[in-house]
């Protein structure tokens, strides 16, 4: 109860948390401060891609922070070098900046469409089109290029510029180019906050195809979906299609802060010196760990990931309880029949699995390298949950 009632006395309400004190993990197994054991299938919203105490990840942090912690962003730096040459390489990106969030890296997609727009169309060219149901992040910028009014609603003036087409539907996307001098068109291959829904294929083509021939940026969003959630490296991967920018955090880092933003040829020389920058971005300890992760998301990894995701998919659909699912990869959300997401949600965690929700769907991020065992005992309990 110490920790419970120190939280509820300093720190800031801003959490709705679940009754329940982590003490200790190993791999997706996770202890609270009774003893009591419980399955994770929330990775810690994607960021323990590859569970708890994963020993090649502690081995590479802890070998970097024998050597030095963190030095500013005005020296060089092999494990910042190392990680932007192993995402471009990855990728077919030309150039990355290191920030420490997913939303700071979305604040850095948006700088640098604004200063594309800015320098091809004109200093009125700065509006970035998202989608409804979007989800970018909590600063007031990010907010605003989020595509639901709920998040609006206490922090008006929000930054101005964002307009929300309609997720796959590409004709709202075209009269949104006409009525506006669009820089930009941000998207989520999965939308993860928004309820877990993967995007067409063909409406992300045709973004693209857009995208070509207004010489609009196309940013990719891949904060929560990406680093091998989908079941690709990256979701947009899945659509065959090539963004100007991609952005990334969450998983990458493992389990510490870390934001990627990645330029492609178009904008890749949007930034010169001084026009952006931050302390931690790139700091040495965080991007060995992001190496020791990146550099084993390999075909292998990603075939796992698709293979447990067509479990989960098949034995959820099956279940009397269960009206919907939806999602890719490890990134599932599942829609119960008669009781709502918050109810299962507490079921499961009385029998001993973590879930987590969005909107009215449970909400399934479990990490990638979960076992099979584990996977079926979580899903079989979740099925219990929902009920008939």
């Amino acid at each position: 109860m110490k920790t419970k009632q120190l939280d509820s006395q300093y720190i800031a309400h801003t959490y709705a948390r679940f009754p329940v004190e982590i003490v200790e993990g190993k791999g997706s197994l996770l202890k609270d401060d009774t003893g009591k054991e419980y399955i994770d299938l929330g990775s810690g919203i994607a960021v323990n891609i590859f569970g708890m105490q994963d020993e090649t990840w502690k081995a590479a942090v802890e070998a970097q922070l024998d050597k030095f912690q963190h030095t500013s962003n005005l020296y060089f730096t092999a494990p910042c070098a190392e990680l932007a040459q192993l995402l471009c390489e990855k990728t077919g990106m030309k150039k990355v900046f290191f920030s420490n969030s997913g939303a700071e890296a979305n604040e850095c997609a948006i700088k640098a469409a604004r200063k594309y727009g800015e320098t091809r169309h004109g200093k009125d060219c700065y509006t970035i089109i998202t989608l409804v149901n979007s989800f970018h992040g909590r600063t007031i910028t990010t907010l605003a290029a989020t595509g639901q009014d709920h998040y609006h609603e206490d922090f008006q003036p929000l930054t101005p510029g964002f307009v929300y087409a309609e997720a796959n539907n590409l004709e709202s996307v075209r009269k949104l180019v006409a009525e506006n001098k669009v820089c930009a068109v941000m998207f989520e291959a999965i939308q993860g906050e928004g309820g877990v829904i993967a995007l067409d294929k063909s409406f992300l083509q045709g973004l693209a195809q857009i995208a070509r021939e207004q010489d609009i940026l196309l940013i990719a969003d891949e904060v929560q979906c990406g680093n091998g959630r989908s079941g690709k490296l990256y979701a947009y991967m899945a659509a065959g299609i090539e963004p100007d920018i991609v952005t990334t955090a969450k998983g990458l880092g493992g389990g510490l802060p870390l934001g990627a933003t990645l330029f492609g040829a178009k904008t890749e020389n949007v930034y010169t010196p001084g026009l952006h920058g931050s302390t931690f971005g790139g700091n040495p300890v965080c991007c060995a760990g992001a190496i020791s992760i990146l550099s084993r998301l390999d075909d292998a990894l990603l075939a796992s990931v698709r293979e447990k995701s067509d479990y989960v998919f098949r034995a959820l659909l099956d279940a009397p309880g269960v009206e919907s699912v939806t999602g890719m990869g490890l990134m599932i959300g599942v829609k119960p029949k008669n009781r709502t997401a918050a109810e299962v949600a507490a079921a499961c965690r009385e029998a001993g699995v973590l879930v987590l929700t969005a909107k009215d769907k449970v909400r399934l991020l479990p990490a990638l390298n979960i076992p099979a065992e584990q996977l079926q005992k979580a899903v079989a309990v979740l099925i219990a949950a929902c009920g008939t």
